[in-house]
């Protein structure tokens, strides 16, 4: 039974033996109490309707997919004993209740006014993603570290001033997400995540990076744009798949010479920093270089072979000369 955004307001009639039922983006303020006796029923879509209240589903001994985000509900759903994925994301639970289905692999619980979770959720070693992002949480527990299994992990827009080592004991792969939060420092630890992609740190109070990041192998793109950073450690140097840097908004004056060494980088994003000079060479297959708001008066005498290249709200002392060599193969220079 497919219908998303068909701008229905009730639930329609389906078979009893239905297996799916995708009713998302509609106007459905309620779901009938004979949706709990659909006994083949393995996945209820019912994301981005007006849903406060739900029947109690634990009887549906077949649901492995549960999809409700965006909704209105103001009390956690009694889940099936098999089911895999609950998306709850941007309700109003308020809490999560200490017994949640064992066998869950991804659970989103974003945007729901959490203070906190139960100790439970952190023994759900079946968890592949785990989204806890624009809630209140103030910390995180060192028993996340048991869960071995997750490969995305988002606890982005929170109130955390710091976050466990044991984060590097997860085996992450995918994304961690820590922006908009207070940290002032991240663990040594979080150089074990050496097959994570995507790193984001965004938004906090960072005066540093620990220098155990030129161990995240795995690294393509990292991102640390509004902290207090004033230096990057040299072995950021050695992240050989890392493809965008982001950078602005910190306090840097300069870059380690390191920084060469990124073969793979195609956007650096320095904009809003203190940079006064350029180290000698820059990566190689560098494409993109915003170095706006800099203090920069000069440039390198050679430069990679740029598709745009943003200097405005520098001083550059003239016009140096390797502008013209990146403007005759037409690179985009903005003053």
């Amino acid at each position: 039974m497919r219908a998303p955004a068909s701008g229905l307001t009730a639930f329609p009639a389906v078979p009893p033996d239905v297996r799916l039922i995708d009713l998302a983006w509609n106007e459905i303020a309620e779901v009938p109490g004979w949706v709990a006796g659909l006994a083949a029923l393995e996945e209820l879509r019912l994301d981005g309707n007006r849903l406060r209240s739900l029947p109690d589903l634990s009887g549906l001994t077949a649901l492995r997919a549960l999809h409700l985000d965006g909704n209105e509900l103001a009390s956690f759903p009694r889940c099936p004993p098999h089911l895999e994925v609950l998306f709850l994301y941007g309700n109003r639970v308020g809490a999560v209740p200490d017994r949640l289905s064992p066998g869950l692999r991804h659970l989103a619980l974003g945007a729901n006014g959490l203070t906190e979770v139960p100790g439970s959720l952190w023994k759900l070693t079946a968890l592949e993603s785990l989204n806890l992002a624009e809630n209140a949480l103030t910390e995180v527990p060192a028993a996340i570290g048991g869960l071995a299994r997750l490969r995305m992990l988002d606890l982005g827009h929170n109130r955390l001033a710091s976050v466990p080592p044991e984060l590097g004991d997860l085996g992450l792969t995918d994304y961690l997400y820590l922006s908009d939060n207070l940290l002032a420092e991240v663990p040594e630890e979080l150089g074990r995540l050496d097959r994570l992609a995507y790193l984001n740190l965004t938004d906090n109070r960072l005066t540093r990076l620990p220098e155990s990041i030129g161990r995240m192998a795995g690294l393509v793109e990292l991102r640390v744009y509004g902290n207090r950073l004033e230096s990057l450690p040299g072995s950021i140097g050695a992240l050989a798949r890392l493809r965008e840097l982001h950078l602005q908004g910190n306090r840097l004056e300069r870059l380690p010479a390191s920084i060469a060494g990124l073969e793979e980088l195609r956007v650096l994003d320095l904009r809003n920093n203190r940079l006064r000079e350029l180290p000698e060479a820059l990566p190689a297959g560098l494409r993109h270089l915003d170095l706006r708001n800099n203090r920069l008066r000069s440039l390198p005498p050679v430069l990679p072979p740029l598709d745009k290249l943003d200097l405005r709200w520098n001083k550059l002392d003239g016009e140096p000369e390797v502008l013209r060599g990146l403007r005759e193969r037409g690179c985009v220079i903005l003053r």
